[in-house]
């Protein structure tokens, strides 16, 4: 069986929940201002297609030249195809960049227009609700979670946040259609999550995730952008701000969180977690906007509900006895790993 080199658990118990409870809010505030970024560069090139690619695409070349320059990157890179040849990594753990491909490119055709805060929403409500399905069937290999009334009730919650969200302008300005990409968007969130984190489990590396991550959704961008510029024609010209281009290197951050992070907390908690975290930074950002539509009364009753939901839902976990993880069986290569009492 192929091991990885860093196995988890090193820090057990309340403290390493702690740690990457508070890792994975920062990535959301990292997932908030990427969309932002490439909302605005989705506006200005007049194309998100190619601005999903030129996002993707920097975040692939900054990590494969971290991954790479180092030995035991190399190592981690070259434990993903013999975990491949070996049978414990299905080969369909590997497409989760698809997902985050068609998360950029949303953010790129409408982050603009929706503004973040009710992009974030939309996204996370999708994400929500995998990540609660994700965790009651052990998804990926990831621990078995079953649905509770609490985890339940704190996905209704984010759901209705969508409606509190959009309910002034479904006949207004904003194209509430358009919401459909982010819903979507998140429920594909939801899923990479699951695959990053055991591609990261058979690697140990974090950053050959990623990288793995990286290289599937820039493939999947460039075929959709290339076809993409075939009917519509070039995009304008690029805009000459340097940040407009820093949405890559900020998702190979918070992507990178995610995969380390999802063992640990699961699926659901990673989502929602990353909700805190985008929601701290999408009401500043549509307080300040400067593209889209200033923030609304409603949005930030959506961001207070959605923080209900978080804290309902996560009831159940911190009420539940723990006990150390030397206890608990050591999980299979490909199947969940049993629930702590």
């Amino acid at each position: 069986m192929i091991q990885p080199a860093h196995p988890p658990g090193r820090l057990a118990g309340p403290l390493g929940t702690a740690l990457a409870v508070a890792a994975t809010v920062l990535a959301g505030v990292g997932v908030a201002t990427q969309s932002r970024v490439n909302g605005e560069l989705g506006q200005r090139f007049d194309d998100g297609f190619t601005a999903a690619l030129v996002s993707f695409s920097s975040g692939w070349v900054l990590l494969l030249v971290i991954v790479l320059s180092t030995r035991r990157g190399r190592d981690a890179v070259r434990r993903i195809p013999a975990a491949l040849r070996a049978g414990e990594l299905p080969w369909w753990m590997l497409l989760g960049g698809a997902a985050g491909g068609f998360f950029v490119l949303s953010q790129g055709l409408v982050a603009g227009i929706l503004g973040v805060a009710i992009f974030t929403v939309a996204l996370v409500s999708g994400q929500t609700v995998t990540g609660m399905v994700a965790d009651a069937r052990g998804f990926a290999g990831a621990r078995v979670t079953p649905p509770t009334l609490a985890r339940l009730s704190g996905a209704a919650l984010t759901v209705l946040a969508v409606v509190v969200a959009v309910a002034g302008d479904l006949g207004g300005s904003i194209p509430w259609p358009a919401l459909i990409l982010p819903l979507l968007a998140g429920v594909g969130a939801g899923m990479q999550q699951a695959m990053n984190g055991r591609v990261r489990q058979v690697s140990g590396s974090p950053l050959a995730a990623t990288l793995v991550n990286f290289t599937v959704g820039t493939a999947a961008l460039l075929v959709v952008t290339v076809i993409s510029l075939a009917v519509n024609g070039l995009p304008a010209e690029p805009p000459t701000e340097a940040y407009l281009y820093a949405g890559g290197a900020v998702g190979v951050v918070f992507i990178a969180i995610q995969s380390a992070a999802v063992a640990r907390v699961g699926v659901l908690l990673l989502g929602m977690c990353l909700v805190l975290g985008q929601l701290m930074a999408a009401v500043v950002f549509d307080s300040v906007a400067a593209i889209g539509p200033a923030l609304q009364p409603q949005t930030v009753a959506a961001v207070v509900l959605t923080a209900v939901g978080i804290v309902v839902a996560t009831l159940d976990r911190w009420r539940r006895p723990r006990t150390l993880l030397a206890t608990s069986p050591a999980p299979g290569p490909a199947g969940p790993t049993p629930r702590r009492p």
